[in-house]
């Protein structure tokens, strides 16, 4: 697709000149002689960069520029009489692009009009990873409807709106980063820096550097000055995960930089101040760890603020038929094929215990996905360990909690096709007529 320009000058043999030369090097061109008649069409079509005159005839390139700047951040190009710096510092200073001095040379104004494209290029690219990103850390990509995801959803809604310190604790798996990525994209600072620490993959010499930045020849191997990850996220958020397994010393050099906002680099003296929205994470129960003096109380309690406990799969078992759709999605698309589990399965999947909570499940369906020879996954099939774990105590009889699992995931289906039962049947692999059987057995009314 051509890119268009938009050409506004009153001297018709200029303005043919032009014209005729953005046309030649393959853009599309639409010009005038007067500005209301350009800001008229501005307002009805798209170009991706204006050129515009100083002087026309009834209002000037400057007034141009601050209308199109309103309400749109395509890149202005200015072009202004030779000698009238004035004019050229006021376009600056409302936003142009750029601008040329006239008489200029025809390859010197066509590398100024790409070096505008590049721009707005970069600038869209922007705007769409943004959305894209936004799209990708919403809380549709959390996948559950439990009671306890509910209620998880609606604290995540009301702290993303604050700046207040956050600690994210459950067991691995459960979903942390990705709650740490929701908080952050979902509140005031998602246009700002998301950075992520890792502290249990850091070297315990390297955490301050790392934390911190250090001055060129702070120590061996400091070669130039580096910012530190605080310093990184300035206005955004920093997300700290296993920070249990930060040893006692860098606790204690993490807890001022929390208190106050505020520290040095290593080798530095210079006192560097941060705004900065904190959220931290671990799979260990911290108040054990302070009794037991291997995190520091007052740390503690300064990471403390809002925590919020990611509950473990086994306590939302009603979610796990969601997630096994999902996820059986994500990888019959990944490795193009249409992979369905028997209902034998299904019911294996769904009784297991799960020590690695959603991440765990997440690798039987790849694993189960990846080597599939048929379009049926029956339990022989299914990862030889689950078997060795064995599945979750329950005092109920086999026949109850499989009709009870086949209930559930039949209203799971029906929900995602919207109640169609055609649909409903085949993605379930029965006739229409035994899904009507038991929809009428199981007393399932949508």
């Amino acid at each position: 697709m051509k890119s268009s320009i938009l050409v506004i000058e009153d001297d018709k043999l200029m303005r043919a000149t032009l014209v005729d030369a953005l046309i030649t090097a393959g853009y599309e061109v639409i010009s005038f002689g007067m500005g209301r008649e350009a800001l008229s069409a501005v307002k009805n079509d798209y170009f991706d960069v204006i050129v515009t005159d100083v002087r026309l005839p009834d209002i000037d390139g400057i007034s141009v520029l601050r209308e199109i700047s309103k309400n749109s951040d395509t890149p202005v190009i200015v072009m202004t009489a030779f000698g009238t710096i004035k004019d050229a510092v006021e376009a600056m200073k409302h936003g142009a692009f750029d601008y040329i001095t006239k008489p200029f040379l025809m390859d010197e104004f066509l590398i100024l009009i790409e070096r505008a494209i590049g721009l707005k290029y970069m600038r869209d690219e922007n705007i769409r990873l943004k959305r894209e990103l936004n799209n990708c850390y919403a809380f549709k990509n959390f996948i559950g409807e439990s009671e306890p995801i509910r209620k998880l959803f609606s604290l995540i809604d009301q702290v993303s709106r604050s700046d207040a310190t956050v600690l994210l604790l459950g067991e691995s798996g459960t979903g942390k980063e990705l709650i740490a990525n929701i908080i952050h994209y979902q509140s005031t600072r998602k246009n700002k820096p998301f950075i992520k620490v890792n502290c249990a993959a850091i070297p315990e010499n390297l955490i301050e550097s790392e934390l911190f930045g250090h001055e060129k020849g702070a120590f061996t191997g400091a070669i130039k000055k580096k910012a530190g990850k605080f310093e990184l996220a300035n206005g955004g958020t920093l997300f700290l995960d296993e920070i249990a397994d930060l040893s006692l010393p860098s606790q204690v050099k993490l807890l001022r930089v929390v208190q106050e906002r505020q520290f040095e680099r290593v080798g530095g003296t210079e006192t560097i101040c941060v705004d900065v929205r904190l959220i931290a994470a671990t799979n260990k129960n911290l108040e054990e760890e302070v009794k037991q003096s291997r995190f520091r109380e007052d740390l503690y309690y300064r990471i403390n603020v809002i925590p919020i406990t990611l509950p473990p799969l086994r306590e939302r078992k009603e979610d796990i038929p969601l997630l096994i759709d999902y996820f059986l999605k994500k990888y019959n698309n990944k490795l193009l094929k249409n992979v369905h589990f028997s209902k034998d399965a299904i019911n294996i999947l769904y009784q297991y215990h799960y020590p690695g909570n959603v991440r765990e499940l997440e690798n039987i369906i790849e694993h189960c996905v990846t080597l599939a020879s048929t379009d049926i996954v029956g339990k022989d099939m299914l990862p030889s360990y689950i078997f060795q774990k064995g599945y979750q105590n329950n005092q109920l009889p086999l026949s109850a909690i499989i009709a009870e699992t086949e209930k559930e995931y039949i209203i799971r289906i029906l929900q995602y096709t919207g109640g169609n039962k055609t649909k409903a049947s085949e993605l379930l692999g029965i006739s229409r007529k035994t899904l009507w059987e038991k929809i009428t057995a199981y007393k399932i009314d949508l």
